[in-house]
């Protein structure tokens, strides 16, 4: 019975960290969006200022906010890769318990 309860608590974790997966990859998908959006602004401003296009992209980049919204996609990313191995780690845990528990009823019922 303590197989059946240690499944039954890993399916709880599952559930749970998928539910956390949706948020994370919500905020990740918003702090690329802020990213993008605020990189493409500034290399528009940097190109209108006269800067040569081969420097526009580097300039664009250094600029205070551009690198704390860049900063701040790769935090979440690290996140949402971080559950995504939560995940898969709850998964391979769940099948070690299904196959202790079908050797054990095998095992019980004389198979």
């Amino acid at each position: 019975m303590d197989l059946y309860n240690e499944l039954m608590k890993l399916t709880k974790n599952l559930d749970i960290a998928v539910k956390q997966l949706r948020k994370t990859g919500g905020e990740y998908a918003k702090a690329y969006t802020d990213y993008r959006v605020a990189l493409a602004q500034e290399l528009v401003k940097v190109r209108d200022n006269g800067t040569p296009v081969t420097l526009c992209s580097d300039l664009a980049r250094g600029n205070r906010e551009v690198a704390k919204l860049k900063f701040e996609e790769i935090a979440k990313e690290a996140v949402y890769k971080a559950n995504l191995e939560s995940i898969n780690a709850i998964k391979l845990r769940i099948r070690v318990i299904e196959n202790q528990i079908e050797k054990e009823y095998t095992n019980v019922n004389g198979g």
